[in-house]
């Protein structure tokens, strides 16, 4: 019986419907050629060569893929290529893991006290948070699976369930180094606050071990010896992890002005705004686990960590909600009131508002007009692209632009066309495709022209297709 309920259980419906909706959205994107071989062409490498039992070398990185993020996670999902070796698998995981956490966050909200309804409106919040479909469309980062279980370590702390709490951090610590501190903050939360003290000395503990380990020695280990190249992001505050750590303490006069910038306070809106009615100052403390990335965010150079784009806020969204569940069970019990219970509207029915303003935070934030924009840039050169790409039949290697490289990626090399970093040696690759229309990130028209009159006059190389400034060139050897 217990199962039949599972299987019909509204919350399963929504999770399965809006995991059919990322899946499609993102698909439709890279059929448009609008993925990126950062990230989508990089993870899609190395599942491929995991799967083919080969060294998971990134040709774009140039490194051991575990001298990246040290995303172990990549190696069960590169298991599925044996299956079939398909992008889609990349696409389909990930649009499944982040419609899964609304499964945990209802079982929170239902833990917490909170009505049925209520709990699923908290779902549908989880579900409409733009930054969800947002990071749907960004190609795709394994700290997606992350998400819910950062969401399921949290549930099962609280049901007192030390082995699926421990299943679940290990999982999260498996998609990417940094996720340590996100561990080691939760564990000082659940342990000085939830007053859940084996989850959070096992977190704090495991968290701090594991960032040491993965920084100092796995990632450098696969790095050639070098420390991972976010830390490029914070130069002001040093050049190493500890370095960094030390400046943080010793020095507090190079952040302020990062913390307190009109930047951040944009940054913190944007955050807070499709939960601002819902939430206490007095709940505030499940943040505390988020701090670590949110200092990160602040602290970076590069303005992507501040928005609802990218996937770097997605260790924050866990606590963000757990701080709403909190909120609304003290409200519930009349115990405190929230910012909208203040407002002038006697006569409400709150899952109805909830999952309302949830929607206009939807329609205001999340990034679906791209369709119709953005991405339709190209159109004009999609079907001659689409078909250079399918006269690449073999597995050598490719030096192409940064949206067509994800749709070739099944092979031990693949490199960009970038302008700053011309290729020294045009004979190492068998193909090269170009679009002199749109010549992709990091590159420009000058420099593909240039190229295509390099490789033309070059006498390893003949051309094989041209139409709409698409080039595709292969080595006179390769028929």
């Amino acid at each position: 019986m217990n199962n039949f309920k599972l299987k019909y259980h509204p919350v399963i419906w929504q999770i399965a419907l809006f995991a059919l909706i990322f899946f499609l959205c993102s698909s439709v994107r890279h059929a448009l050629l609008e993925s990126n071989a950062f990230e989508l062409g990089i993870y899609d490498q190395v599942a491929y060569l995991i799967s083919q039992g080969k060294t998971p070398f990134s040709s774009f990185l140039e490194i051991h893929h575990l001298g990246n993020h040290a995303a172990g996670v990549m190696y069960p999902v590169g298991w599925l290529y044996k299956i079939y070796p398909n992008v889609h698998w990349l696409l389909l995981v990930q649009a499944v893991a982040l419609a899964s956490g609304a499964w945990p966050v209802w079982c929170l909200a239902s833990q917490a006290g909170l009505k049925n309804s209520i709990a699923r409106a908290i779902a549908c919040i989880y579900l409409f948070y733009p930054l969800v479909f947002n990071v749907n469309l960004f190609d795709f980062h394994p700290e997606v699976i992350a998400l819910p279980a950062l969401l399921a370590a949290i549930l099962a702390a609280r049901l007192n369930k030390t082995l699926w709490f421990c299943a679940a951090i290990v999982l999260v610590l498996s998609c990417k180094a940094v996720l340590s501190l996100t561990v080691a903050a939760m564990g000082l939360w659940l342990l000085c606050f939830d007053k859940k003290r084996n989850c959070g000395l096992i977190a704090l503990f495991v968290g701090v071990g594991w960032f040491l380990v993965v920084t100092q020695g796995v990632i450098p280990y696969f790095n050639q010896g070098r420390e991972h190249a976010g830390i490029g992001r914070y130069q002001y505050l040093g050049n190493s992890v500890l370095e960094i750590a030390v400046n943080l303490i010793l020095k507090p006069n190079l952040i302020l002005g990062r913390l307190f910038s009109a930047d951040t306070f944009q940054y913190l809106a944007l955050l807070v705004l499709p939960v601002i009615w819902w939430i206490s100052p007095r709940h505030l403390t499940p943040l505390i686990s988020a701090s670590p990335m949110l200092a990160m965010n602040i602290l970076s150079d590069i303005p992507a960590q501040r928005d609802l784009i990218h996937q770097y806020s997605i260790p924050i969204l866990p606590f963000l909600l757990v701080a709403v569940i909190s909120t609304l069970a003290d409200r519930n019990q009349q115990q405190v009131k929230t910012i909208f219970d203040r407002l002038p509207m006697p006569d409400y029915q709150l899952p109805r508002v909830i999952v309302i303003w949830s929607l206009i935070g939807f329609l205001a934030l999340a990034k679906y007009g791209y369709f119709w924009t953005i991405y339709l840039d190209a159109i004009d050169t999609l079907p001659a692209s689409r078909e250079a790409i399918t006269l690449v039949n073999t597995k050598g290697s490719v030096l192409t632009t940064s949206h067509m490289a994800p749709h070739l990626t099944h092979r031990p090399v693949v490199r960009l066309t970038q302008a700053q970093t011309p290729p020294e040696n045009l004979a190492e690759f068998e193909y090269v495709l170009l679009n002199l229309r749109y010549p992709g990130w990091m590159s420009d028209r000058a420099f593909v022209q240039n190229l295509i009159t390099q490789v033309a006059n070059h006498p390893q190389f003949r051309l094989k297709y041209q139409r709409d400034d698409i080039y595709l060139f292969v080595q006179n050897a390769n028929k």
